[in-house]
């Protein structure tokens, strides 16, 4: 199915969106839409014609546990509901802990690199597959932007990505950003990753920006996109007329002129590098047959994926063979995001704090691993601060202690509430 050019539709840029020239589709965050009703921006422009996809971010295909059938039923409503001719998640983990691991469930609130191992890509094709069966429409995966590189990896990025396509003939969302982040913060190529990717296989691409930061490049989606990134575009479509590409802003947005240059900036990338003829390039040779395994792959998974993400939220030791300084940047980067999520999912927190809201929820984060959604990270951080007589000034308690009861219970916490933290604590070992 041919897209053409479209751009992320967010709640905060929805008239800019709808006000864009040129546009000939949207990509929208599911977790953010309900399943049985859409915002009147998305109803108006599915009435134009335009095109919605509905985009995954909490799905955490990579990881260790066969996907929640929950979550899975919701994306397909979501689908459905859109009448979108597609899906996409990522090729990522974002939980882990549980049975596998006999351990609490961890969420990192990000997507997180799968290691490129055949034991990965073994759970990774079942949970896929499992997922194409309980969806109604296709469905594409995107490579992510990773800070971190797991040991003693067996295979490239494209090579992992052309065994999963091989494996379950899913379709590739291919993040040209992504590409530039990991060609700085791990040396591959993406040159080479393109090489061996079936391109073939791509049902649409991702341009964004991002910008340096603790000596590492971070895929903000709150910044231009760079000329190293259109560069890489450039890179893709001497290969391949993808069928979409997509300008992705999540942060920071711009106004609704400099979103229709960024536009023109990618139309203009694409335009100066015709795709090569099918015929000059050849599919490069797959990954070579991996040895016999013992059973047990999710197993591992889970146990290598639980060590990795203790690390990073709770502040377990580091497993051997990762760069402990990157394991820092991103541990920061996990918990600076926790700390702007909660404030977007609850606005009247930084209001009753004021400008000690970050410093506190930052504190609150560093011993206190989210092992929920979102909304309840906020009820927690709230009922953390009423429990130790938090914020000094009055006035500000009386807020947050308001706030807390109309969204959990009718009463506060009390001080005996702290045996529960205390329980909490020593069930997390910590």
């Amino acid at each position: 199915m041919k897209l053409g050019t479209g751009i992320g539709w967010r709640p905060e840029i929805a008239d800019a969106v709808e006000a864009l020239p040129g546009i000939d589709w949207v990509e929208a965050v599911a977790e953010n839409l309900c399943e049985d009703h859409l915002p009147a921006s998305l109803t108006r422009l599915r009435e134009r014609g335009v095109t919605v996809v509905p985009h995954g971010v909490s799905l955490g295909l990579g990881g260790a546990d066969r996907p929640d059938p929950g979550r899975l039923a919701g994306l397909a409503a979501r689908a459905e509901l859109l009448g979108a001719p597609l899906v996409t998640e990522h090729v990522a983990f974002v939980r882990a802990g549980g049975p596998l691991s006999a351990s609490p469930v961890l969420e990192a609130g990000h997507l997180l690199p799968v290691p490129r191992t055949w034991d990965a890509l073994d759970v990774l094709c079942e949970n896929v597959r499992i997922a194409q069966d309980s969806l109604p429409v296709p469905l594409a995966l995107e490579n992510i932007a990773a800070l971190i590189s797991w040991p003693g990896e067996e295979l490239t990025e494209g090579q992992f990505l052309a065994e999963l396509v091989e494996r379950t003939g899913v379709r590739l969302l291919i993040d040209v950003a992504n590409l530039h982040t990991n060609h700085v913060n791990r040396g591959e190529d993406p040159s080479t990753a393109l090489d061996e990717l079936p391109v073939e296989a791509i049902a649409y691409v991702h341009v964004a920006g991002g910008g340096e930061k603790d000596g590492v490049w971070h895929d903000t989606h709150a910044h231009p996109v760079t000329r190293p990134v259109l560069d890489v575009l450039k890179q893709l479509r001497s290969r391949v007329d993808p069928p979409g590409v997509l300008l992705e802003r999540d942060d920071d947005f711009p106004p609704a002129e400099e979103l229709a240059g960024e536009l023109t900036a990618i139309r203009g990338a694409l335009a100066s590098a015709a795709a090569a003829p099918a015929a000059g390039r050849q599919r490069p040779a797959r990954a070579p047959e991996p040895a016999p395994r013992a059973a047990g792959a999710r197993e591992r998974t889970g146990l290598s994926q639980t060590a990795l993400l203790s690390t990073l939220v709770a502040g377990t030791p580091a497993p051997d063979g990762f760069d402990r300084r990157r394991l820092g940047v991103q541990s920061r980067a996990l918990a600076g995001k926790r700390a702007e999520v909660v404030a977007k999912v609850a606005p009247e927190l930084p209001e009753i704090l004021g400008g000690g809201y970050r410093e506190a929820f930052l504190a609150y984060a560093r011993n206190r691993p989210m092992s929920a959604g979102y909304r309840r990270d906020a009820l927690g951080f709230a009922e953390h601060l009423l429990v130790t007589d938090r914020p000094a000034d009055e006035a500000a308690r009386r807020r947050l202690t308001r706030w807390w009861q109309e969204r959990a219970a009718p009463r506060p916490p009390r001080r005996g509430t702290r045996l529960v933290h205390a329980a909490r604590t020593a069930l997390l070992g910590r």
